[in-house]
């Protein structure tokens, strides 16, 4: 019996795969040409060969517009694990964190972003300085993998099954208001006065607008609220807290230290809504070396630098 031991297909070239990503990510030929400093005419010809080569389409293409064909999205995926295997491949060959080597992109909200992980991420780079970094901030949801985002620092336990999450500290939003809206306004006493209040509204990502859902100890309840101010900026909306306009749900890490000046008094303190700060992210730690240093890295950095609260406060 003759065995042919000849693959159709041929193995493709790691450039060509790292090419592929960034075209996805990019969802552009031309918008990828530039950030890899190649011309369209190469990254076409890169791309065509590498669907040659897997004997697969790749792309549904027109003049507007690109998008992945079902062979595509599984090219995706597996090219991921390709380029991710053969980075932690180079960077296992030394036995030292120290020369561990590469990139993590790293998405976070505006806000968390700004006053917690743009600090964090100083110190681990100072710590790791082989590894870089790219923090970027939006407070849409992020599609990790199409985005290419290696980490997600989310705020709130609404996380897809399809993502791998480790918790990386204790977090919850509360009332509060200033002292000088109550003196007007009076204080709410029950949970129900809050529709009589002027509420400062925020969408954030992908809540409903305008509903805060709060728990008691294990009750939970929905209240509708309302007011004359609303935004998708966490930042314009406390300050409009701060300046007596009106209630907020905000969370205790960007509340707190108002409170501890008595800028804002915390209400209804039985009440409050769970969100946890998460590092989310599509593949085990376990499978990449940069991707774990940097989340247990995380989950210590918060731990001994709780996010606006005293350690007793967790």
């Amino acid at each position: 019996m003759h065995l042919n031991n000849k693959s159709p297909h041929t193995w493709p070239l790691v450039d060509d795969l790292n090419v592929f990503l960034t075209v996805v990510r990019k969802q552009s030929f031309a918008a990828a040409a530039v950030e890899l400093g190649l011309s369209p005419a190469y990254v076409s010809k890169r791309i065509n060969l590498l669907e040659k080569g897997l004997g697969v389409r790749l792309f549904l293409r027109n003049t507007r517009q690109i998008s992945l064909t079902p062979d595509g999205e599984k090219a995706r995926d597996g090219a991921m694990g390709v380029l991710d295997t053969m980075s932690e491949f180079i960077s296992s060959l030394s036995d030292t964190h120290e020369h561990i080597q590469g990139h993590l992109n790293i998405g976070c909200s505006f806000g968390f972003g700004e006053q917690h992980m743009a600090p964090a991420l100083a110190e681990f780079s100072r710590r790791f300085p082989q590894i870089t970094c790219k923090l970027t901030l939006s407070d849409r949801v992020m599609d990790l993998i199409g985005e290419g985002i290696d980490i997600e620092i989310r705020i709130g336990n609404d996380i897809k099954e399809l993502y791998i999450a480790r918790r990386l500290a204790d977090n919850a939003r509360i009332l509060c208001a200033a002292p000088g809206y109550l003196a007007e306004h009076g204080i709410p006493q029950e949970i129900d006065d809050l529709a009589r209040h002027k509420c400062l509204v925020i969408q954030e990502r992908n809540s409903p607008f305008g509903v805060w859902r709060l728990t008691r100890a294990e009750e939970a309840c929905q209240v509708r609220v309302k007011g004359s101010l609303s935004s998708n900026s966490g930042v314009a909306v406390l300050n409009w807290a701060l300046a007596g306009h009106g209630i907020i749900c905000r969370s205790r890490w960007d509340v707190q230290k108002y409170i501890d000046q008595g800028l804002l008094i915390h209400l209804l303190p039985e009440y409050a809504q769970s969100a946890n700060i998460w590092a989310v992210y599509t593949i085990k730690p376990s499978t990449s070396t940069r991707l774990k240093l940097c989340v247990d890295f995380l989950a210590e950095y918060f731990h001994l630098n709780p996010p606006g609260l005293s350690p007793e406060r967790l």
